[in-house]
């Protein structure tokens, strides 16, 4: 099954892509219009989730509690990603950003085919951890990450927070900027000059 993409930015073919995943029970529409405030110059892609939850939502995975992919369907949706994507990116240098929900499906395609992504944003979620992939020390050996959690999410349990931010800010090896700051379970208007200068470093060619 082919999945429902809106693009935004650049039309060159030649561009660096940027992924952009909703959260669970949203859609593609909705995480779109953050490319509105991201960096001219690359295509954006938003896309939707594969598993229609009715009224217009979308996830990208069976759960077995918030933040908890099942193993069976995280692998499924996976594969079905690397699909698309290998189809329509080429060589192009690729970055995927998630909130919530795809924040934990961006973090799964990372500790899948580390080597495969220019750059990983986790938003506001957790890794899939005990999920089918793995969480070893110096997974994501050298890849971009972008971190950034609010003290105040009530919805991403505390504790996969936590695991999280240890994981992503140490063993796992990554060349990480982490942002902490009060609020809730939103994309902060704080973290986006940040954000927008941390894809501009990892989609210069």
């Amino acid at each position: 099954m082919e999945p429902t993409v809106l693009w935004r930015g650049s039309p060159d073919p030649t561009a660096p892509i940027v992924v952009l995943l909703h959260g669970r029970g949203s859609n593609e529409r909705e995480i779109a219009s953050l490319a509105d405030v991201l960096p001219i110059g690359p295509a954006y892609a938003a896309v939707r989730g594969p598993i229609d939850l009715g009224g217009d939502g979308y996830a990208w995975f069976e759960n077995r509690g918030i933040g908890r992919p099942t193993v069976a369907s995280l692998r499924t949706q996976l594969d079905w990603f690397w699909e698309w994507l290998d189809d329509i990116a080429d060589d192009r240098p690729v970055i995927v950003i998630g909130f919530s929900g795809g924040a934990a499906f961006a973090g799964g395609l990372a500790l899948d085919r580390p080597n495969r992504l220019a750059g990983v944003a986790v938003l506001y979620g957790t890794m899939p951890f005990d999920a089918g992939v793995s969480t070893e020390p110096d997974r994501l050996d050298g890849l971009a990450v972008f971190h950034a959690q609010a003290t105040d999410d009530t919805v991403i349990p505390r504790d996969l927070l936590e695991q999280t931010w240890a994981y992503l800010s140490g063993e796992a090896g990554a060349l990480a900027v982490t942002h902490r700051h009060p609020g809730g379970h939103e994309i902060s208007q704080s973290i986006l000059p940040s954000l927008r200068q941390w894809i501009t470093t990892h989609t210069r060619s």
